[in-house]
């Protein structure tokens, strides 16, 4: 019985360090693909948010539109639209730009409303002083007001960049060779599906993990500045 435990454990050990480094390239598209749909899915965000404080009824009810599809859809329906829908009113994408935009357009949704919450949180009078000082409304903004929410909104924005990261996955289903995409592939080749969700899971762990650490330097290095 032992023998055999340790056979088992032997083999896992062994296919592990086989196929661990056949997932970089999957690794590689993956942070690719997290990096330029979190990059994208800011900017969408911010610009969302500075459409609905312009106070333009037509403008605001257009973000909440927006913001309500994201919220009532399953991330893997948009995904399969802008992939397989548009082409049949002739908007052909490649798979990489669909994932990329798919997984912008649903971040950019939950990032608008972090970046609402952290504006709305800064003191009205700050914004007053500012005005009173002779700056316009849209100078208060990017000097007194964003630079404060942006501060503000960055342990938030963190949660959702790590939550991109694992959405990230769920383009294998538009044909992007992930990790997940690899295992699947490889889980398929080999029968032996352990060790490759192992491999799988430790990959994202160490993504995601960075990532919290980089931005945890972040959010202290700027709690300095407020001290």
């Amino acid at each position: 019985m032992l023998n055999e435990i340790i056979n088992q454990i032997s083999n896992f050990v062994q296919v592990v360090m086989t196929y661990a480094p056949k997932f970089l390239p999957g690794v590689r598209m993956t942070l690719q693909l997290s990096f330029f749909s979190i990059l994208l899915g800011t900017v969408f965000g911010l610009l969302a948010t500075m459409l609905k404080m312009t106070r333009i009824k037509p403008l605001m009810k257009v973000i909440d539109v927006y913001i309500s599809i994201v919220r009532g859809t399953p991330l893997l329906l948009q995904l399969i639209f802008i992939f397989q829908a548009l082409p049949e009113v002739g908007i052909r994408l490649s798979p990489f730009i669909s994932a990329v935009i798919g997984l912008a357009f649903h971040n950019g949704a939950y990032i608008s409303e972090i970046f609402r919450g952290a504006i709305e949180s800064i003191d009205h009078g700050q914004k007053e002083a500012a005005r009173s000082l002779g700056m316009t409304k849209w100078q208060a903004m990017r000097r007194v007001t964003l630079p404060q929410a942006f501060k503000r909104s960055v342990p938030a924005l963190g949660n959702q960049f790590i939550i991109a990261i694992k959405d990230s996955s769920l383009a294998s289903v538009i044909t992007i060779t992930e990790i997940l995409m690899l295992t699947r592939q490889y889980t398929a080749a080999t029968f032996n599906p352990w060790p490759m969700f192992f491999i799988a899971g430790c990959y994202y762990m160490i993504i995601t993990i960075g990532l919290s650490k980089v931005l945890l330097r972040i959010e202290n290095r700027l709690k300095v500045y407020e001290r």
